[in-house]
């Protein structure tokens, strides 16, 4: 769903935001410390009903306020208010929402930010979270599976735990859970064989000097052995240290480069350019389902890291997709001047001050 308008209020300094003519490029320009990332969490909030810059209320709420609201329009309305108690109120099309999956499934979402470098560097469960993004929106069995093995494991564990364990309330949980993490598993490693081809592709536009580069998947268990196998081989440990040592939650993505750890090996404009290919992958696997819904891109501060060159490869293959995309960078111009003249989709500028924001004319 592309955003034609978009309210925030008292989202940090942004105290009373209304944009009205969103377009399908809208760039945010200003100083740091403006507000201009404020209004891509703003995007967020709308799309997954939190910040992408931690989960407390407290401080993303404008200081003497009781709650903030984003509100947004495009083929529904969407609308989310955080209180200070953390409380979260959702509405989809002006009736509230049962559970924010409903806000994931109207406007899906992909950020392109400083945090994005964990894809690299940072934990596996980074890398989890970027695999199972795909994975739900392009397979619906995936969520309430996903949601089965986390009950799943939590009443494995807990039995774990006791002093005394009732083997056969084990073997209960054990089954169960092997069946949710066999179909996981599945659902992952079709979404994955999907997503590498689209990933070299767009890395080869981006790096081609990167070409030994390759992404694995790991399942979180020995691949010889089925997960019920892998439980039955691990229950003596899992017995010992009182949780379950194998499985999906135990699953990762490994991005290498000669056989070497990318993060250990690439440069960080380097590294930019891999996590931009990764994200870009994921939209355009999104968009090649011709019954899935477009995501939308965060992009803060682009042109961090990155020469204008390659910038401008990156806004090539952004001006190329479906995707509606909400770019940051302090000076206009370094959009403006690397964004395709030709045959592209024209930018919509703004310019952001002191939490105030004007469109503009570049």
């Amino acid at each position: 769903m592309a955003l034609k308008q978009l309210h925030i209020y008292n989202v940090r300094n942004l105290q009373e935001v209304k944009l009205q003519d969103l377009g399908e490029i809208n760039v945010f320009s200003g100083h740091n410390g403006s507000g201009k990332t404020s209004v891509l969490e703003a995007i967020h909030i709308l799309g997954l009903g939190r910040s992408f810059r931690g989960s407390s209320a407290k401080a993303l709420i404008t200081h003497g306020k009781p709650q903030c609201t984003v509100f947004g329009q495009g083929a529904v309305s969407l609308g989310v208010r955080r209180l200070l108690t953390g409380e979260s109120q959702i509405k989809v099309a002006g009736k509230p929402a049962s559970s924010v999956t409903d806000l994931i499934g109207q406007l899906p979402l992909q950020v392109i930010n400083a945090d994005s470098f964990d894809l690299l560097v940072g934990s596996p469960r980074a890398r989890r979270q970027y695999l199972d993004w795909g994975v739900f929106h392009v397979e619906h069995r995936f969520y309430p599976t996903w949601r089965r093995f986390q009950r799943g494991i939590k009443q494995r564990n807990k039995i774990l735990r006791r002093d005394k364990i009732s083997q056969s309330e084990l073997s209960v949980w054990s089954n169960d859970l092997a069946e949710a993490g066999d179909a996981i598993h599945e659902y992952r490693q079709s979404y994955f064989m999907q997503l590498v081809p689209r990933f070299h592709a767009m890395l080869e536009a981006l790096a081609p000097e990167l070409e030994g580069l390759e992404i694995r998947y790991r399942r979180g268990w020995d691949k010889s052995l089925s997960y019920a196998e892998a439980l039955t081989q691990s229950q003596k440990s899992d017995l010992e240290h009182g949780y379950t040592h194998v499985g999906p939650q135990r699953a990762d993505l490994r991005v290498l480069i000669s056989g070497y750890s990318a993060a250990d090996t690439l440069s960080r404009g380097q590294q930019k350019l891999v996590v931009c290919a990764l994200k870009l992958a994921q939209g355009q696997a999104l968009e090649d389902r011709r019954a899935a819904q477009p995501c939308s891109y965060l992009v803060d501060d682009l042109p961090s890291e990155l020469d204008s060159e390659h910038c401008r490869m990156v806004c090539e293959l952004l001006a190329g997709m479906r995707s509606q995309v909400f770019i940051t960078s302090v000076q206009a111009d370094e959009i403006s001047n690397v964004w395709p003249a030709s045959g592209a989709r024209p930018l919509t500028m703004f310019h952001v001050e002191h939490g105030k924001i004007t469109a503009f004319t570049a």
